[in-house]
């Protein structure tokens, strides 16, 4: 049986008055030959039977209605919890084994397991234990048949239905997962995109990319921001009429450039990934310190060394969470650039617009240039702006072109 990395698990042991560090679980999609899964005889009778179990105590919630993510996926899954006395002793193992089966299609159910080594746990410890798991789904509705079992074989057993549906005002969205379809979930945030067949002329986008977490006083990136942003740059790089990328990606709070890339056929995520990760949020440069003004001279500096380069793209598109500063950059700063002869656009990821409602520096500065500015706090968002914004490039173009045409 054939098995490949799935979701990392997030464990919480609550414990009133001590804490156990465990290793994270991993979990697996199971799968073999012909599509067959070999599993426990009893396992595979308590996933027949589908009569809930409590001979392990525990509580499992499950996820009733799919969520769509800015990966344009639909996530399900569920969080189940344990009391911390049930598993005092010597180490233990938790296996968990479910099968997600779509309702139309119930003779091909998909398996996962996943596996949670529990530590020596005192026997008066308090509280309870409580990790996660999930998958991603097309559209449909789905059945789960889940069962944890520990060493002595003790059986905790739930089953739930899950829908995976998009409202009307979805419905023209183009998802990633084909309706009825179920696939691991994807934490790979780097992974190299799938070549795309480009069409038309030459076009290019220069991306300026504000990889920076969505509360600015965080001192690390969340799993739900970085998919945001990454998710920006898929889409941008899945259209098929933008056939060439500039990327520089910066860190506002850091104050650094931690990554460029210079008129490529694609975005490099893997590099990309490879730089980011050396991003310490928290630390904070002595000379940054010392000076008051230090944030809006390196973002004047940055706007007028990528928008006034010699290299001329199609359009230039900012990316990512609002930049709060203390002072304005100053329209004579952006007079020296000078007119630049593209669209310039900017993707602001702001989960809380309500919070933040006026622009940010970067919005100022995209206003400057006469540019456009989109919010994207839902998926939504993302799909009509990525549309939007490159409909307005091959316009832009369109209509440049032809005017040279009829120049003399």
């Amino acid at each position: 049986m054939g098995a490949s990395p799935f979701h990392v698990g997030f464990i919480r042991w609550a414990v009133l008055y001590a804490c156990a560090s465990i290793a994270a679980p991993a979990q697996l999609l199971m799968t073999g030959t012909g599509g067959m899964v070999r599993l426990f005889g009893t396992d595979l009778a308590v996933l027949e039977m589908k009569e809930p179990r409590k001979d392990l105590p525990c509580h499992v919630t499950p996820t009733k209605s799919a969520q769509l993510g800015f990966d344009l996926k639909f996530h399900g899954g569920y969080e189940v919890s344990v009391p911390m006395k049930e598993l005092a002793g010597n180490e233990n193992l938790l296996t968990i084994i479910f099968r997600v089966t779509e309702a139309a299609n119930p003779s091909e159910p998909t398996y996962f397991i996943q596996r949670v080594k529990v530590p020596e746990i005192d026997a008066d410890a308090k509280g309870d234990a409580s990790f996660y798991g999930g998958f991603d789904l097309g559209e449909g509705k789905y059945k789960i048949d889940w069962l944890m079992r520990d060493r002595t074989e003790k059986v905790c057993s739930s089953y739930w239905d899950v829908e995976a549906s998009l409202n009307e005002r979805d419905s023209e969205m183009a998802l990633t997962i084909g309706a009825g379809n179920i696939r691991q979930s994807d934490t790979e945030f780097f992974r190299q995109e799938p070549p795309v067949e480009r069409t038309g002329d030459p076009t290019t986008v220069k991306i300026l990319l504000n990889y920076a977490p969505q509360n600015p006083r965080s001192s690390a990136m969340r799993p739900m921001d970085t998919s945001a942003l990454m998710s920006i740059l898929r889409n941008i790089s899945r259209d098929p009429r933008v056939t060439r990328f500039s990327l520089t990606a910066f860190c506002m709070q850091e104050q650094k450039v931690l990554y460029r890339q210079e008129n490529a056929e694609k975005i490099d995520f893997p590099a990309l990934g490879a730089a980011l990760e050396k991003l310490q949020l928290g630390r904070v440069d002595v000379a940054a310190l010392s000076d008051k003004r230090s944030d809006v001279k390196f973002l004047t500096g940055l706007i007028r060394s990528e928008l006034g380069s010699n290299d001329r793209p199609d359009a230039f598109i900012f990316a990512g969470p609002k930049i709060m500063l203390e002072h304005n950059i100053e329209s004579e700063a952006l007079k020296e650039i000078g007119s630049i002869n593209a669209p310039v656009f900017y993707m602001n990821y702001n989960l809380f617009p309500q919070v933040t409602p006026w622009r940010d520096a970067i919005g100022n500065a995209v206003k400057y240039f006469k540019g456009f500015e989109y919010t994207i706090s839902r998926p939504r968002d993302l799909w009509s702006s990525t549309s939007e914004v490159v409909n307005r490039i091959m316009k832009t173009r369109s209509s440049r072109i032809a005017q040279n045409a009829n120049q003399p």
